[in-house]
């Protein structure tokens, strides 16, 4: 059990990695605090989980929003007694379009759903992990936000994934004397709705893409999230990690 007796928010938990990662992080042992906009789904995902044995809750709300931030770690307190640790993870990719074909409203908010409640979140759930004596902090970044090769049409999303990791290393290093680690997660194409799912055609092009010829599964990605928040990486923060299949490597 690597996550056992651990409370865990997970955002973006209503469909692809986060519901993955709830799923698998309840398996392990974890409490979870589960938050998207959509409650039908989450209901979902909560229902899963317990039939499965495990403990879930969730709170629906918009990740651009402080109080939002600050009510999921409330909620988990409330429900678990504390918080241990989170996987801020909701992000969109945005209108595919060049720079002056962007709209100002595409990139305002494709950067504060992604990048401005990654800080929303943080500010929000350093405090409670002081509490606890330390605690970790994973972000759901992209192999875009570090080498893209100039892929076309992602200025927006490309900015707010590069900017997490820029905010990663800010608060891996603010933090590391306290006990918290803050990691991101550098996923490749995923199989997920954002990511193309039942759409054959942009399925193979993205598989195509990558050194290994295929996506991966929101699973996949959901374990490598457990691993950066389990104690087997008790010596990692600060970091970026890829999970992208060698897209990293291919753009080089």
């Amino acid at each position: 059990m690597e996550l056992a007796n651990k409370t865990i928010i997970i955002t973006g938990a209503s469909s692809g990695i986060g519901a993955a990662a709830a799923s698998l992080f309840a398996s392990e042992g974890a409490d979870v605090v589960l938050g998207a906009r959509r409650s039908t789904e989450l209901q979902i995902v909560v229902d899963s989980i317990e039939r499965a044995g495990g403990r879930a809750t969730f709170l629906v709300g918009d990740v651009r929003d402080a109080g939002y931030a600050a009510g999921l770690v409330e909620h988990a307190i409330a429900s678990f007694g504390k918080l241990d640790g989170a996987f801020n993870n909701a992000g969109i990719v945005g209108d595919m379009v060049a720079v002056p074909e962007m709209s100002v409203e595409n990139w305002t908010d494709v950067l504060a759903v992604n990048l401005t409640s990654a800080f929303l979140g943080a500010r929000a759930q350093i405090p409670a992990l002081r509490q606890r004596g330390g605690g970790s902090i994973v972000f759901t970044s992209s192999f875009v936000g570090f080498r893209n090769g100039g892929l076309p049409g992602m200025a927006a999303y490309a900015a707010s994934k590069a900017g997490m990791i820029g905010l990663t290393q800010s608060l891996g290093s603010e933090h590391a004397a306290e006990g918290i680690r803050v990691n991101a997660l550098l996923p490749g194409g995923t199989v997920t709705p954002a990511g193309g799912e039942g759409n054959p055609d942009v399925l193979n092009f993205i598989a195509g893409l990558h050194p290994m010829k295929r996506m991966a599964s929101p699973k996949e990605i959901a374990h490598a999230a457990l691993f950066l928040l389990s104690d087997r990486a008790s010596f990692m923060t600060g970091s970026p990690m890829t999970v992208d299949g060698g897209m990293s490597v291919r753009l080089a």
